[in-house]
């Protein structure tokens, strides 16, 4: 398949995106690794010659709770699926799709700049989106060449 037009937009979720020109969906059941093989081998029969000028990851969410909630490790699993999952995926997508000078965009929050006592689990994963948008940006990220990095923090 080749995308039918300049400006086109690929939706990866877990439903499909009626507004969207392709989509991806990809289910909560799937492991980690099998979200991105399908990922990946999805896209890769999408594009053929092309590559996206920008991968935008606004995956995520919201679960509260400190150390003695008794949800505290249900809720750190979701944090890290909704945010750290997508992210790695999105880079690893970035890695192979991404043109030369694109943009990755990663969605990090403001909190985790600090203590998140109260929600440690959203804390955590969005101060490890933090390092991963830091450490793609750095030079032998694997990126494609002259690429940028950044991350949101809403």
């Amino acid at each position: 398949m080749r995308p039918k037009s300049k400006k086109w937009v690929l939706s990866v979720d877990h439903k499909e995106n009626p507004v969207a020109d392709y989509s991806v969906v990809v289910t909560d059941e799937d492991s980690f690794s099998s979200q991105h093989l399908k990922i990946q081998n999805d896209i890769s029969k999408i594009l053929t010659d092309f590559k996206f000028d920008a991968i935008i990851c606004v995956a995520g969410g919201w679960a509260g709770g400190n150390a003695s909630h008794k949800d505290f490790i249900k809720n750190t699993e979701l944090m890290l699926k909704k945010s750290v999952w997508t992210s790695c995926i999105a880079s690893t997508v970035a890695a192979s799709f991404l043109a030369p000078g694109g943009l990755l965009v990663l969605t990090g929050a403001e909190p985790a700049l600090g203590a998140t006592p109260g929600m440690i689990g959203y804390g955590l994963a969005k101060a490890a989106v933090h390092q991963l948008t830091k450490s793609l940006a750095a030079k032998g990220s694997g990126l494609p060449s002259n690429s940028h990095v950044a991350a949101i923090l809403p």
